[in-house]
């Protein structure tokens, strides 16, 4: 029988919002509903996670992200990745 490790992959991650913009978190991996962790920004607690991990609020991200725009370009704070939309071509 395989065990499961309390720790799983890290997620892939989307798009980085342009400065101002919002992060799609709506994937239910961005929180844990067992565990707070201090924010890596704020280091107040959060159940919400990066695609990473990293334990960060959404709000607290996107501003990480206004204030640098450059080092944001790595993916640090990501949003999630969108599926493909499908074309409806069954209309005339």
């Amino acid at each position: 029988m395989t065990r499961k490790s309390g720790k799983e992959s890290p997620f892939e991650p989307g798009c980085v919002p342009t400065s101002g913009g919002s992060l799609d978190w709506r994937d239910a991996r961005h929180y844990d509903r067992w565990l707070m962790r201090p924010c890596a920004l704020c280091e107040q607690p959060t159940p919400l996670r990066s695609h990473s991990g990293e334990p960060a609020h959404k709000v607290c991200a996107e501003n990480w992200i206004s204030g640098n725009p450059t080092e944001a370009r790595l993916g640090r704070f990501a949003s999630d990745v969108q599926p493909k939309r499908r074309r409806d071509d069954t209309h005339a």
